[in-house]
């Protein structure tokens, strides 16, 4: 009898696919108003959220210290304001409105304004190292120092990531940490270990992965991804795993009979090329895991597609074999996907994954083989970027100058090679749909530069120059021409969308573009620096003193990305002097213009989740907004909402005291305790049904027809326990 109740309790507890329900709407994140307060030198700023779900008319009241409402009238045109008497001591929260009634439902959380334009976050840092004795030593592609007693090395934050994991609303930061002495695929040298954090923006840890000497250090090495796959309200996060890791409970991940203690390292430190580079992993298991975003825990573990040892990928060493990216795409339209992606100079490879069940679930698998012209292979780039390009509803994959359809079929390739950089936006918005920017360095190319339909790979103009074309970007700099500017490391100058030099001069950064000042313009943000385009050159706006950039000459944020107050950018650096702080730069320059966190734009929520892949690209709207903001596409959407206090004890079945199904047009509810209370929410936390003074162990009630998926929560003297379940 255990048996068949826990097996009906696993049914009841099984995770839903909605797809059917809702053809025409994306899974996103719940989000709460991500208010942010700052004292600046005429009292606080802050700024908020609006959501992509809101309604047009909402509007806003401003509470300081509880009780006194800052605002004389409801704010409906902005979401930013400035208390002119605000103080470090002061509190604030924010209200929605509508129809001239106070949302009092909403749960709004209460902040105090943070002493300057950043907010330092206490960090654990990683132990330091020291590397097996190397008499050649460990860093480059020549020999440049002998360390008899193993090289030393420290630990910095590098590439970062959010999510919500665990449903409060707020987004959480995923770190990876890197050691001093990580690698490129084509240098030799053994590195310090990869760690995966989580962090709270309150410093709160809530957990480590470790994951192990068998994952080599380095940008190509660790593409991870954090959303929530499942649609349970918590993000989890996938990365590449091997032997040796080690997951956020203290656990080994491990695979069959796989030993957890096994060295697949080369460590002959007389080998600094060839097929035992010092350093480099060639042989020994490769894993995906899925991991609990909440607590770290290790969820499910697949061997990874496809292997190393699966075919040639063009060298002897691993460089080519080893180059991974990563990204969250919408492959059905509706749930997110994981995709990871291994090669792209020679073989490329995509692997298509849903989460089910809290497994990995392959949902098609694209493989290049190693034939020029077929798939996309030698067609990639560093980095990739995600959008529904074709206008059928559904996410593809624009790998450089190839694009993979929803299906993992090959949508088309330019043939134009591989390049360093890449953006995709509605560049031009006289054309059609959406385009590519895209550089490349392949010698046979026709172009250096170029920009292409991001639907058929069709070249709508570029450039060609002799060399590699190593760095480019594109954003909307300048208000005089319509549309996004482009230029590249080796171009003449600026150019507008439509292929016309509009300046000698280019900007200072071929590299990352933020919303800072309150236009709706880009800004430019290189390093530590956010400047504005003037026509013929920049002026900065912000140098953030005593922080750092990552990724060497890349000089990368560790994140940029819409995650606090409104839809303007904030900047995450990590600070020079004590690597294990992590400071988030908001903007306080007050904006006019109003629209939904960037965070409700599936490209660029996308472009959030793939920004950590390779060499890092920002992330760019799936419109235009050069012309204001009237006409704004609104998403399609929904938010599933986690309830902390209802799937508390959903991991652990051991602890859970009535079996939740349904049967027929009943909920049927066997209880070894007392039943004090029912209630059933729809999939979005409507509550639909509340049966109090139930007072019984077994009950049974009939499901509310209108709701096809249902939340049922039950009270019993242990407490509040949940199954979701499908009302067919």
């Amino acid at each position: 009898m255990k048996k068949f109740l826990s097996f009906l309790f696993i049914i009841a507890f099984c995770s839903v696919s909605v797809g059917s329900l809702r053809a025409d709407n994306r899974q996103m994140e719940y989000l709460n108003r991500g208010l942010v307060a700052v004292k600046v030198s005429n009292g606080v700023f802050l700024s908020w959220r609006l959501l992509g779900n809101d309604a047009k008319n909402i509007a806003f009241n401003i509470y300081k210290n509880k009780t006194t409402l800052v605002n004389s009238t409801p704010l409906t045109t902005v979401t930013n304001y400035a208390d002119a008497s605000g103080l470090l001591t002061d509190t604030y929260t924010i209200r929605p409105v509508l129809n001239n009634v106070e949302d009092l439902t909403e749960s709004n959380s209460i902040v105090t304004p943070w002493q300057q334009q950043y907010k330092s976050i206490q960090l654990n840092r990683p132990a330091n190292g020291r590397t097996t004795p190397n008499k050649y030593g460990s860093t480059g592609k020549a020999a440049t120092g002998s360390y008899p007693q193993g090289q030393p090395y420290g630990y910095s934050p590098n590439d970062c990531s959010v999510g919500d994991v665990d449903g409060d609303g707020e987004y959480e930061i995923i770190v990876k940490w890197d050691p001093s002495n990580s690698q490129d695929n084509s240098y030799y040298g053994i590195t310090g270990k990869v760690y995966l954090d989580a962090y709270k923006l309150d410093g709160t840890q809530l957990w480590r992965i470790d994951l192990g000497k068998n994952i080599r250090a380095g940008a190509h090495y660790t593409q991870f991804l954090v959303y929530d796959f499942d649609g349970d309200g918590l993000a989890e996060l996938i990365c590449k795993t091997a032997p040796g890791t080690i997951d956020g409970k203290g656990h080994n991940v491990i695979m069959n009979t796989d030993d957890p203690n096994a060295d697949y390292r080369n460590i002959d430190t007389t080998q600094i090329t060839g097929s035992r580079m010092l350093g480099t992993i060639q042989t020994g298991p490769e894993y995906l895991t899925l991991f609990d975003g909440k607590t770290g825990a290790e969820l499910n573990t697949i061997a990874y597609n496809p292997l190393r040892g699966s075919s040639s990928w063009g060298d002897t060493y691993g460089n080519r074999s080893d180059r991974f990216l990563a990204c969250v795409a919408y492959l059905d339209g509706v749930h997110p996907s994981a995709v990871m992606c291994r090669g792209y100079y020679t073989r490329a490879c995509l692997a298509a994954f849903d989460v089910k069940d809290k497994k990995l679930v392959q949902r098609w698998f694209h493989d290049s083989g190693n034939t020029a012209g077929v798939g996309g292979f030698g067609q990639g780039n560093h980095n990739l970027s995600v959008g529904d390009v074709n206008g059928d509803g559904k996410d593809e994959i624009i790998y450089g100058s190839s694009a993979i359809n929803n299906d993992g079929t090959l949508l088309y390739s330019t043939g134009l090679g591989h390049g360093d950089a890449m953006h995709v936006s509605d560049l031009d918005p006289d054309r059609p749909g959406l385009e590519v920017w895209d550089v490349h360095e392949d010698a046979a190319s026709a172009y250096r530069w170029e920009m292409h339909d991001a639907a058929t790979g069709s070249i709508v103009w570029g450039g060609n120059v002799a060399g590699d074309n190593g760095r480019g970007c594109s954003a909307d700099i300048d208000a005089r021409y319509r549309g996004f500017e482009m230029w590249s490391s080796l171009s003449t100058g600026t150019y507008s969308c439509k292929g016309v030099q509009i300046s000698t001069s280019k900007p200072s950064a071929d590299n990352f573009r933020v919303y800072w000042d309150g236009d709706l313009q880009d800004e430019l943000l290189d390093g530590v620096k956010i400047t504005k385009w003037t026509g013929s050159g920049t002026s900065t706006l912000l140098t953030a003193s005593g922080v750092s950039s990552c990724n060497s000459t890349k000089a990368t944020p560790n994140l940029s990305a819409d995650i606090l107050g409104d839809w303007r950018e904030e900047v995450l650096l990590w600070e020079t002097s004590d690597s294990s702080k992590l400071r988030i730069y908001t903007t306080t320059i007050p904006t006019t213009n109003r629209l939904y966190t960037l965070m409700h734009d599936p490209v660029y929520r996308l472009g959030i989740a793939w920004q950590n892949a390779a060499y890092n690209q920002p992330p760019h709207l799936g419109f235009y907004i050069g012309d204001g903001l009237d006409n704004v596409p609104q998403p399609t959407m929904y938010t599933p909402r986690y309830d902390p206090l209802a799937i508390s004890d959903v991991q652990n079945i051991s602890s859970q005291h009535a079996v939740i199904y349904k049967s027929g047009e009943s909920v049927i509810i066997n209880s070894s305790e007392l039943i004090h209370s029912v209630s059933v929410y729809s999939l979005l936390g409507k509550l639909v049904l509340q049966l109090n003074g139930v007072e019984r162990q077994e009950y049974n009630f009939k499901c509310p027809i209108s709701e096809k998926v249902l939340v049922v929560k039950v009270n019993t003297d242990s407490g509040v326990q949940v199954a979701k379940i499908i009302n067919y």
